[in-house]
């Protein structure tokens, strides 16, 4: 059995390589149609024009649902490891809370697109990057009080260091951010596509994109740390049946009759 067949494991993994694709895909669809220049574009530049825009939108949407998933049975795993532990099963509901929020800003993002709706954007940006930090905080929290006795420390240290890279990509994006749209560079230059290496400010605009890939996939790579803890996990569906035909009403039948049903006897 390979590793990403063990357990769930496939599931972070899945989240990770369709995430990265969405991005790689619409990257190089908006280079070969000349939309946007070669050299680190916006992320959300490279889902703008159709028909790339469409390629975006439907990927990153199926990455919100990806994400909806992983995280949903992140918490059940914790929470079947800490049944008797009342503050990690706080901080375990917040982290869900927090991250189906960002899944939420990730849908936005999708679809509703910078040079359209600019302002619903970055309400989807501060969502996915801005919640989904506070996500990553409580995750590697979570991962500081249950280690060593269910979490070694390899996986609070890498989860920590992930996090102080999202942190400091998410600073250096704010900062070049606030200095290109200060105004000392000209107007509309949300609707800019395209930029010169001699125009003023170039320098701004390419750490402010450097650091929005690099945070994007900083997230991805704090997913990448559950791959060894989903390998412990296994999904099993269990099917009650309510009665013996679909017209039935559920107190229509014996309990007798309805053990039979669930074990396959009837």
């Amino acid at each position: 059995m390979w590793w990403f067949q063990q357990g769930l494991s496939f599931l972070p993994m899945a989240l990770v390589v369709w995430s990265a694709a969405s991005f790689v895909f619409s990257y190089i669809t908006a280079i070969v149609l000349h939309h946007v220049d070669p050299l680190v574009p916006y992320i959300s530049d490279t889902g703008t024009i159709p028909p790339e825009r469409c390629l975006f939108g439907i990927m990153l949407n199926i990455s919100a649902f990806l994400g909806i998933a992983t995280m949903y049975v992140r918490y059940k795993q914790v929470s079947a490891l800490s049944p008797e532990k009342p503050r990690i099963l706080r901080l375990n509901k917040l982290g869900l809370t927090l991250g189906w929020m960002s899944c939420f800003g990730l849908c936005i993002i999708a679809n509703f697109q910078k040079c359209i709706l600019y302002y619903i954007h970055v309400l989807g940006a501060c969502l996915t990057f801005g919640v989904g930090s506070i996500y990553m905080l409580v995750q590697t929290v979570l991962s500081y009080q249950m280690q060593p006795e269910l979490h070694s420390k390899g996986i609070f240290w890498a989860r920590l260091a992930v996090l102080l890279w999202s942190c400091s990509s998410i600073l250096s994006m704010f900062v070049s951010s606030v200095v290109l749209y200060s105004g000392l560079y000209g107007q509309n230059l949300v609707q800019k596509m395209h930029w010169d290496p001699q125009e003023r400010g170039y320098t701004p605009h390419i750490i402010s994109t450097v650091s929005e890939w690099s945070l994007a996939f900083s997230f991805l790579s704090f997913f990448l740390t559950y791959v060894r803890d989903f390998q412990k996990i296994s999904l099993r569906a269990m099917v009650s049946l309510q009665g013996q035909t679909l017209h039935e009403s559920p107190g229509s039948f014996t309990a007798e009759e309805e053990a039979l049903l669930i074990a396959g006897s009837i």
